[in-house]
């Protein structure tokens, strides 16, 4: 059963909503304030005229400054909601990484004396591609290297060699593999670049 006490004491919108019934019955008042001015008014009072035009000038300048005060809290909200949204962004990719680590771990408590290497190899293998499948999940994915043209856009040559197995202008070594997320490279790759067969 929920209370009072139950709401977020940092949810404007109660408070609004009484805001708003209060301001549109103080708009009604003076809107009948201005009504019974306007019907008491005779052709040759021009006092009272007066006194009709500095309500609505009274009225206008409260409307506009309730406007602006509307505007200010509209910022407010939108700014503390945008600021949550950027602060747990990386909330979904860090579940799926935890996910990654636990069997890292296990990987390493297997590892135990007289244990097969093959076995402990076998499991940080499952391991990296199921890291590499939380990235791909999150659109972080592999850039081509090996065998591919060399694109300075998403590759960093470090060094370029004769090959006999790759053309000229393609990729014959990756010593580190860059990553993309969505179209943006996160990091590139550092490759060495074939300069074609030895002549």
């Amino acid at each position: 059963m929920s209370t009072n006490d139950d709401k977020d004491p940092a949810d404007p919108t109660d408070d609004d909503q009484r805001k708003s019934r209060q301001e549109s019955q103080e708009d009604s008042y003076f809107a009948e304030d201005s009504s019974d001015l306007y019907n008491s008014l005779s052709d040759d009072s021009p006092e009272m005229l007066v006194q009709i035009l500095e309500l609505q000038v009274a009225e206008l300048r409260d409307r506009e400054l309730k406007a602006q005060a509307e505007l200010e809290n509209f910022r407010r909200r939108i700014l503390r909601d945008v600021d949550g949204q950027l602060k747990y962004a990386a909330m979904p990719l860090v579940t799926d990484l935890l996910d990654v680590l636990d069997n890292l771990n296990r990987a390493i408590d297997s590892a135990t004396p007289g244990s097969s290497i093959e076995g402990l190899a076998a499991g940080v293998k499952l391991v990296q591609q199921q890291f590499v499948n939380v990235l791909s999940k999150h659109h972080c994915k592999q850039i081509p290297g090996v065998g591919k043209p060399f694109d300075p856009n998403v590759h960093q040559a470090i060094a370029q060699r004769p090959s006999d197995a790759h053309g000229a202008g393609n990729v014959m070594v990756e010593h580190s593999t860059g990553y993309t997320l969505h179209d943006r490279v996160v990091r590139p790759s550092m490759v060495v670049v074939s300069t074609g067969p030895v002549s």
